[in-house]
């Protein structure tokens, strides 16, 4: 029972060998290995995969030759599936189709030919989102990082434990009364081989997730793990649930707690806004926080295909900053450059490091050292602030 003065914070993230993520992984693995070669390549590509077979279509200009197949067998090796693992049958072979061709050439010319002193204008229209707390460290939702911490930690697990699977997913239910944070249910669901030790699991998964919650006071007496509560779960990954690029959103960016733009993140180069202008509404949000000008934020960005400024910027600190919304997205308009020129320099999204964050989210990640990440422009907010 949740009690009336209390409520609910539900996040949810993924393991590597989920099927979805899986996809994730490959599309920007594909981004990464055109940009390796070919720092200006438009790559917009997605990836869907079932049993027995891969299918990656998109567009994609570059002056790079990449071996597609070669790039799915490193995502494999790297998340530890093999190639009989994706299909039904271990006889099976693994179909592999390829359907790209190049980016539209009126999408590149409203990229690229309208703003000589920005160089580009938007590559889609669309609305992006950037969200930021107090509450952690890292400036992101704590249901949110303790569900990735206990992926995170299961993936580290199965590296060495021969009867635990890859795939899996962790639904994190924390109850917030007043100041006090406690667990009200963790959902931990677990691939595992056919003869897994029953209790083994069951104690392995206990331990990784005392582990990821990290405070022994937020467990009371009403607190519950439930581990693989269907029961089985051996068969997994896209030999089991059909995977796709973009499905997992909301495990991408900041779960259920925050607005989320449309468009899929992973797969896509920077012209593309759905990501840098996801990035740079993170980056905008984040620094708000750290300015100490709210405790909480949520940033908007809105674009229109070819134009190089955003067409909305609004800022929502949900009664928490220092000044009124409206006069923070002034400083942010003062102090940010939003075309998407800038964006990318700023953040040095030309650099092939996105299968760093094809998994356990784009937001938030501590263990990396990631532009948007970074608490660097605090000072000119605080100076802005007296403009």
């Amino acid at each position: 029972m949740i009690q009336k003065n209390a409520r609910l914070v539900t996040a949810e993230a993924v393991r590597r060998g989920h099927p979805d993520k899986f996809c994730d992984q490959v599309a920007d693995a594909i981004l990464d290995a055109h940009l390796s070669y070919d720092p200006n390549a438009r790559v917009a590509v997605e990836v869907m995969a079932t049993a027995g077979k891969i299918t990656i279509g998109g567009e994609i200009t570059s002056r790079a030759s990449i071996n597609y197949e070669q790039v799915v067998a490193g995502v494999m090796h790297k998340i530890g599936y093999r190639w009989h693992d994706l299909c039904e049958d271990e006889g099976d072979e693994l179909d592999i189709q390829i359907a790209v061709h190049e980016q539209s050439t009126d999408i590149a010319a409203a990229v690229d030919g309208r703003f000589p002193d920005s160089t580009l204008g938007a590559g889609d229209q669309g609305i992006m989102y950037g969200y930021a707390t107090d509450e952690t460290m890292a400036r992101m939702p704590r249901a949110f990082l303790i569900a990735q911490k206990i992926c995170m930690l299961l993936d580290e697990e199965a590296a060495h434990t021969p009867w635990l699977g890859v795939d899996g997913k962790a639904q994190v239910s924390l109850k917030y009364e007043g100041d006090r944070v406690h667990v009200h249910t963790i959902v931990v669901s677990v691939q595992h081989a056919p003869n897994a030790p029953e209790d083994r699991l069951h104690n392995l998964v206990t331990q990784l997730v005392y582990q990821a919650v990290g405070r022994a006071n937020m467990w009371d007496a009403n607190s519950k793990l439930l581990v693989n509560p269907s029961g089985r779960f051996v068969l997994g990954g896209p030999a089991a649930d059909t995977g796709m690029t973009g499905r997992k959103l909301a495990v991408d960016q900041y779960g259920p707690i925050a607005h989320i733009g449309g468009g899929a993140l992973s797969g896509k180069d920077a012209t593309k806004v759905d990501r840098s202008g996801a990035y740079a509404a993170r980056w905008i949000a984040r620094n708000l926080v750290a300015a100490k000008l709210c405790k909480e934020c949520e940033v908007q960005l809105v674009y229109a295909i070819g134009i190089a400024y955003p067409i909305g910027l609004t800022v929502n600190t949900f009664g928490t900053g220092a000044k009124p919304d409206s006069e923070l997205a002034k400083q942010v308009w003062r102090v940010f450059d939003l075309r998407p020129a800038a964006i990318i320099n700023r953040l040095k999204l030309t650099m092939p490091s996105y299968s760093l964050v094809s998994v356990y989210g784009h937001f938030g990640r501590m263990d990396l050292n990631l532009p948007w990440e970074r608490d660097d422009m605090v000072d000119r907010l605080l100076e802005a602030a007296h403009y």
